[in-house]
């Protein structure tokens, strides 16, 4: 079985939860290109190594980022989306 530290919850198996995809920032909402909008909502890098991820705790509706070793699959870090982000955009 494998364990997910969420921040909120603590340590819950990782049935538990459904993986939102990579941290990427948001284009400006106003001034993005069509094309802008298309590469954050399906461009991925895909790379090899650490990558910042958004997790979903799915029984407490908790979002959440995860850093994670695509290599490997190791869960290196879990932190509240508050520590990367001051606010939500508007």
């Amino acid at each position: 079985m494998k364990i997910l530290h969420c921040p909120l919850n603590g340590p819950r198996n990782i049935s538990e939860f459904v993986c939102g995809g990579e941290v990427v920032e948001m284009p400006e909402a106003g001034a993005a290109t069509d094309g802008e909008w298309a590469d954050y909502v399906f461009g991925h890098e895909n790379a090899r190594g650490a990558v910042r991820e958004w997790w979903f705790h799915v029984p407490t509706a908790y979002w959440f980022i995860a850093e994670r070793d695509t290599g490997t699959d190791e869960i290196l870090r879990t932190y509240p989306a508050s520590e990367v982000f001051g606010r939500r955009p508007p």
